[in-house]
């Protein structure tokens, strides 16, 4: 027997070691698969009672109402969607800028301290964000920010309405904040692993450093700079207790960004631990279907958009 396994094995032409551990990594791989495809049954067949009872039309009603157990997932969605837009469109700018600023012109003596302090900040708990942004910056927002966007804005309807300091623009700068870390440090990565000699040559035939930043080092790691992007995008969407803290969680849709609102997982938060009601709970939990598939679209998004700009560098070479 000894010998058949000794002849199977120099058949392979693998050691012993390499052969466990292609096994061992194999497993683990199927185990990830096994755990997702296990998380969509699960969440599938407890929410079946309310894509039966609500159908399609949960995605697009407003109601949300466990008295008379009527829901609707659009406001949850809605406040997903804006406040993860606010996030990005304010973190994602000021991750470039401050990774490139680490990269490029700041001495090390300065950018290592900021690193540090830029990853520890990827350490806070998002519920330390979120005692924050209610205790402090919330107030601020009503005393200073919000006022000051309306009488510069006038009677725009984005900024109409009390200045309460919680709401979805609140609740969409503190997610900004916490999604800025992530983005940075993977994007000052991105912006190290350019080779020095492509900066060099670029510099060499006279380019300035901001034309070799533009058309050199982001041009080289763009396709590590959307999976930043996309990285952070993926957490915005999910993140919880920050947002809960405040967003105000209200389920009417506004056109005011001062106005309150929710999101998928801050009415999860706020509603699972009092339902009781079989209908209320599967309600909840198809919510949470909902922002799973959410964010296997975003995962999805990623890897094309990765694979195309990929390709499309790999033809211009």
């Amino acid at each position: 027997m000894n010998d058949t396994r000794k002849n199977a094995n120099r058949r392979s032409g693998l050691p012993p070691g390499d052969i466990v551990y292609s096994i061992l990594t194999r497993c683990a791989a199927g185990a990830v698969l096994l755990i997702a495809i296990g998380i969509v049954i699960s969440l599938t067949g407890n929410s079946w009672p309310a894509i039966q009872k609500f159908g399609a039309h949960f995605l697009v009603d407003t109601t949300w109402n466990p008295v008379e157990s009527e829901f609707g997932a659009l406001s949850s969605i809605a406040g997903t969607l804006i406040s993860t837009v606010i996030a990005m469109v304010i973190a994602v700018p000021l991750a470039v800028i401050i990774a490139f600023f680490l990269v490029e012109l700041a001495h090390p003596i300065l950018s290592k301290p900021i690193g540090y302090a830029i990853e520890l900040l990827a350490a806070v708990p998002s519920i330390i964000y979120g005692m924050w942004g209610l205790f402090v910056f919330a107030p601020y927002m009503a005393d200073h920010i919000q006022p000051a966007l309306q009488r510069w804005s006038g009677d725009f309807p984005l900024f109409s309405g009390a200045p309460m300091g919680i709401g979805m623009l609140s609740a969409g700068i503190i997610l900004a904040l916490m999604v800025l870390p992530f983005i940075t440090a993977v994007m000052r990565d991105v912006f190290r692993m350019v080779p020095s000699v492509v900066k060099e040559a670029s510099f060499g035939m006279g380019s300035t450093t901001l034309e070799t930043a533009q058309h050199v080092t982001v041009k080289y790691g763009f396709s590590g700079l959307i999976g930043a992007v996309f990285l952070g995008l993926g957490r915005a969407v999910g993140e919880t207790m920050a947002v809960t803290f405040v967003i105000g969680n209200s389920h009417d849709i506004s056109l005011s960004l001062y106005a309150a609102g929710n999101t998928i997982a801050s009415t999860l938060a706020n509603e699972f631990t009092e339902a009781a009601e079989p209908m209320y709970i599967s309600a909840l939990i198809e919510l949470g279907l909902v922002l799973f598939v959410m964010t296997l679209i975003i995962q999805v998004l990623a890897q094309w958009w990765i694979g195309r700009t990929q390709k499309k560098a790999g033809a211009g070479l």
